[in-house]
């Protein structure tokens, strides 16, 4: 039977649903009730502002975009989001999806920290942010009803979430501070690791091996 949330109906194809089966494998109740409700309120966005796009490919950017949190698929060596991201194209190129659809997905995961500059993007793409920024930031708080944002955390409840979200953040981080260069997890990093340095892009082009 197929499930619907708020109106969102979810996607039910066996890659949707083998995706959903991952996740729950390698994810805490936290990651995975997050990633449904960034699918159900980046649909909802979408909804509102009248876009066309691929559930599907929204469904496993959505459920995927933070999968570089967990301890199976989190490395030290580059971004988080990017290792989400790969391990999402890989998935997806099991299900013979390739080229611009696959490439979608890559980036609406791989920018989904990155302010503003996926909203002018395909809506598969902004769909994701807007569904982070909405259950994670609050943005776009009153562009959905209160009755579809009640639906939403009744469905996928949200317990402590500021504090336990933070503290995701933290731990799939801390390990690889130097990769919060330039983005908004520096913050997080600055709050919560005691002794950490952001990064000074300034100190950067002074330090550069240019003489001048």
């Amino acid at each position: 039977m197929t499930e619907t949330i708020a109106g969102i109906r979810i996607p039910d194809s066996k890659m949707a649903k083998d995706a959903t089966e991952l996740l729950r494998e390698v994810a805490t109740e936290l990651v995975y009730d997050h990633s449904r409700r960034v699918f159900i309120f980046g649909s909802l966005r979408g909804q509102e502002q009248g876009l066309q796009y691929d559930p599907e490919l929204l469904y496993i950017g959505a459920m995927f975009h933070d999968l570089g949190l967990t301890d199976k698929y989190r490395r030290t060596d580059q971004r988080f989001e990017i290792d989400a991201a790969d391990e999402a194209r890989r998935f997806l190129g099991d299900y013979g999806i390739t080229g611009e659809a696959a490439d979608k997905v890559w980036s609406g995961i791989a920018l989904h920290t990155t302010p503003e500059i996926p909203l002018h993007m395909a809506p598969e793409i902004a769909l994701v942010t807007r569904g982070v920024e909405l259950d994670v930031l609050g943005l776009g708080y009153d562009a959905i009803t209160d009755e579809q944002r009640n639906a939403v955390v009744a469905a996928h409840p949200r317990p402590d979430f500021k504090n336990q979200i933070l503290a995701a953040f933290t731990n799939g981080l801390k390990d690889r501070p130097d990769t919060t260069f330039g983005n908004v997890k520096a913050d997080v990093l600055a709050h919560f690791v005691p002794g950490f340095t952001r990064g000074d892009f300034v100190e950067v082009i002074q330090g550069s091996a240019w003489a001048e």
